[in-house]
């Protein structure tokens, strides 16, 4: 699971689709209708925000808004009614990893895509988030994180 930082905009046709499904499992967890991923780390700033529902909806908002201008056609019925969510503080360091990541991922699906944005410093934030500087959070699951775990049974 996947719940970008950055801007809808900047994901390719499959990164996109693969979100809107993510976003809608993370509303099913939130929501309490699924047992599965319960602990999954990208949901923590959701958790941790005023009103997690209003949350996961303002961003499925975001994410169908993004759909429906390139022409898909993604159930808006799917969203949970909820009022307006705060925006949630992410770090500067957060969306430069992920930026990285998206990098990455464009290299090898869609380089044309790329190119595009190539140039870009740093992208705009998905709109439910306000951006401060600190370092990568916490709850993100990096290489150098991941590899500095002891293997299991140490």
């Amino acid at each position: 699971m996947r719940l970008w930082t950055l801007h809808p905009c900047y994901l390719d046709s499959r990164g996109l689709v693969a979100l809107w499904r993510e976003a809608l499992l993370a509303q099913a967890v939130l929501s309490g209708k699924t047992r599965g991923y319960i602990h999954h780390p990208q949901l923590v700033r959701f958790r941790d925000s005023q009103s997690p529902l209003a949350a996961i909806a303002s961003y499925l908002h975001a994410v169908h808004a993004e759909a429906t201008l390139r022409g898909y056609r993604f159930d808006a019925t799917k969203i949970n009614s909820a009022r307006e969510a705060a925006p949630i503080v992410v770090t500067s360091g957060q969306l430069e990893y992920e930026w990285a990541h998206l990098f990455a991922k464009l290299r090898v699906r869609d380089p044309s895509r790329l190119e595009h944005f190539i140039s870009l410093p740093l992208p705009q934030p998905h709109p439910l988030f306000q951006i401060a500087p600190g370092p990568v959070a916490d709850w993100e699951v990096t290489r150098a994180k991941s590899s500095s775990r002891p293997a299991e049974g140490s």
